[in-house]
């Protein structure tokens, strides 16, 4: 027979075991949870499609993580003002189609074939990725543009035609809204024949012509503009004396490169051109006016003399 004593030192044990103290119960509501056992912790498992265990495993081995990468690079290339446009049409650009809807999308064909019209259109939005200066970017999307127009299947080689670089070319001048009189000259001197192949050196070339010509066209018409003073006619002393600036700079001197474009940009400066202008209206000649059509006929006529025909 257990004494009173005994009785309630079991009691207080029991209640010791089984029932905590407030004290203890704090304590445990401020302790963190315990961390799952490796044993109990679950595992990611393959799906039926064998995709790999880990999330970034998986976008390696879909592609995803180069895709991306890739297109980050064009953000950064090019620098857009929409960002988030630009990289929604770069991921509908990547998206193969079927012909069908290749030729909705493209609308109204141009060329008469529309397969043909998608695909020209694609070139030139890789070409206008990122401009000719940066010189790795641009010769990736010259590659991409070049991959987009190149022909292959049972009975076609893969490559680029001359009616195709053609027609590429023109669509160029078009988006650019160049008129005809002006390109013909340099189109004359860079394409090929319709059924000639053409060597990507050939295509990275003559597309990059196209390019400097059209922005040596859209800096000689902001030029104009800022000669006729809005009236649309500017005194032709003026025009005359810039194009003959113009055609100094791009005189080849015999130099290297790089001293020859430091003489360029130095005689295209604010100053130069300036004083130049000065000169020529301080002559004593009877002023005419020179539209704006002739002074970038003129120009052009300028830049195309100095580019060399392909053989």
């Amino acid at each position: 027979m257990k004494s009173v004593p005994d009785a309630a030192h079991t009691q207080h044990g029991a209640r010791g075991a089984g029932a905590p103290s407030s004290k203890m119960t704090a304590s445990e509501k401020r302790r963190p949870p315990a961390a799952a056992s490796d044993a109990n912790r679950p595992v990611a498992t393959a799906t039926g499609n064998d995709f790999p265990e880990g999330a970034a495993e998986f976008l390696l081995q879909a592609g995803v993580t180069d895709l991306v990468r890739s297109a980050l690079l064009k953000v950064l290339e090019a620098r857009p003002e929409e960002p988030v446009d630009f990289l929604a049409a770069y991921f509908e650009k990547l998206t193969p189609r079927s012909p069908q809807a290749e030729e909705e999308a493209s609308g109204p064909a141009e060329t008469g074939q529309p397969h043909l019209q998608f695909r020209l259109d694609r070139a030139w939005w890789a070409l206008s990725l990122a401009h000719h200066s940066h010189r790795t970017a641009f010769n990736n999307n010259v590659s991409m543009a070049y991959d987009s127009l190149s022909a292959a299947g049972r009975r076609k080689k893969a490559g680029v035609n001359g009616k195709v670089y053609s027609d590429l070319l023109r669509l160029m001048c078009r988006e650019r809204a160049v008129p005809d009189d002006l390109v013909q000259p340099l189109l004359r001197k860079i394409t090929c024949r319709d059924h000639e192949a053409v060597p990507f050196d050939v295509f990275r070339y003559g597309v990059l012509s196209c390019l400097v010509l059209l922005e040596f066209l859209a800096k000689a018409g902001a030029l104009y503009n800022a000669l006729d003073g809005g009236s649309a006619a500017a005194d032709k002393r003026a025009c005359m004396a810039v194009l003959g600036t113009l055609e100094e700079a791009l005189r080849d001197t015999g130099v290297s490169a790089p001293i020859r474009y430091l003489e360029a940009g130095s005689k295209l400066g604010p100053y130069s051109l300036a004083s130049t202008m000065d000169r020529a209206l301080s002559e004593r000649k009877p002023s005419v006016a020179m539209k704006k059509d002739e002074f970038l006929k003129r120009a052009s006529a300028v830049f195309i003399a100095k580019v060399k025909p392909i053989d």
